[in-house]
């Protein structure tokens, strides 16, 4: 592929030159455990039509970063031939090359390196703003001037640079992200320096870190230069660079994959690296991390309740007196009488019923089946 950038001066030339080394790396390799029994290995949920008039949440990502870079500066990382046919069904316009394919799961850490290295590869001073492919934001004009500015902030001071999200409830499934001084803003966008990464926190700490207006949600999205954040893993993560130089030695990716670590990049840098910047994050956020977030996130009727279509069979839902539902019906019908704030999700071969408010706790299922080594079902 060639790419104009490539050509361009490096340097602070203008107050925009970083605008002429901005790529977008999208990573659409997980597996939503917890929209279990709709998400599975074969169709996880960023390949799901859920929002927004049958929308996947790949398909929203892609088209918030066309608003931003070229489509050819748009890349994405994924974890099989099948996803990548998937995309590409999806979003046929995307280039084939720049989609990238890991012949193993080896967590966030590698898939980051692979993504940097191949752009670095295309340009020595790209800035890369770096999205998972299962969010949902808005509005999305502020969403992306945050991005930008934190693009400008990351090409120029060579820092890292993370999303932090005001939380808005006190939330366990989350890791959360320490904020230190404040640093100069970039028009009316704040940066703080990064004090800490901190776990996904137990009900009673996330409760203090809410109330205390020092943390953030940690988005798990970055803005970072290629050659800075290859670096930083060089220094912190020096297993992944090993196994980077022999791909760069041209052998087969299936055969590097079998020694590469499998590792966070939370854990492999983040946490690490002091030469991190937070920026405020202030818009509407969501990681669809449960049936629960669905439900927050989609169309209600007047009882608050969603329904959704899971296939072109339709189906019935006959409701007395049950609000604030989510039910997800496949072609037979469904009868729920008084069962407020639960959540219905069926599909042919698997049901799933369970109250709202305990939706992360679906992954134990998921966890069983992988136990019992029940395949077909995951």
């Amino acid at each position: 592929m060639q790419n104009d950038s490539t050509n361009k001066p490096s340097g602070k030339d203008s107050s925009d030159s970083y605008k002429d080394h901005l790529y977008a790396l999208i990573l659409a390799g997980g597996g939503g455990t917890r929209l279990w029994p709709r998400s599975r290995n074969k169709t996880p949920k960023q390949f799901l039509p859920l929002f927004l008039e049958n929308q996947t949440l790949t398909e929203l990502t892609f088209l918030r970063f066309q608003k931003l870079v070229p489509i050819d500066r748009i890349f994405c990382v994924t974890v099989s031939e099948d996803y990548k046919k998937e995309i590409l069904r999806e979003i046929p316009e995307f280039k084939k090359e720049n989609i990238v394919v890991e012949p193993a799961r080896r967590e966030t850490g590698p898939a980051h390196a692979l993504g940097a290295y191949i752009i670095s590869k295309l340009d020595k001073d790209a800035v890369i703003i770096t999205e998972a492919a299962d969010r949902l934001v808005s509005p999305v004009h502020r969403y992306l001037q945050v991005l930008t500015a934190s693009a400008k902030i990351a090409y120029e001071k060579r820092v890292l640079v993370a999303l932090g999200v005001p939380p808005r409830y006190p939330h366990t499934g989350l890791g959360h992200i320490k904020r230190g001084e404040r640093l100069d803003d970039v028009g009316d966008v704040a940066f703080f320096k990064l004090e800490k990464f901190v776990e996904k926190p137990p009900l009673e700490l996330a409760k203090e870190y809410t109330e205390s207006k020092e943390y953030y949600w940690n988005a798990g999205e970055f803005v970072w230069r290629a050659d800075v954040l290859l670096e930083e893993i060089a220094n912190y993560a020096p297993e992944i660079t090993k196994h980077l130089v022999r791909i760069g030695k041209g052998e087969k990716i299936e055969d590097v994959y079998k020694d590469m670590p499998a590792i966070a990049i939370d854990y492999a840098v983040a946490e690490k690296s002091k030469n991190f910047y937070v920026v405020h994050g202030d818009f509407n956020w969501t990681d669809i991390g449960d049936w629960k977030e669905v439900w927050e996130n989609s169309k209600k009727d007047d009882f608050g309740n969603v329904i959704i279509d899971g296939s072109a069979k339709g189906g019935e839902i006959i409701n007395i007196d049950t609000s604030d539902a989510l039910v997800h019906k496949d072609g037979r019908l469904i009868a729920i009488v008084d069962v407020d704030n639960i959540i219905v999700v069926d599909t042919p071969d698997a049901l799933l019923i369970c109250s709202k408010s305990k939706a992360q706790n679906v992954k134990k299922v998921v966890e069983k089946l992988k136990a019992e080594n029940r395949t077909e079902l995951l």
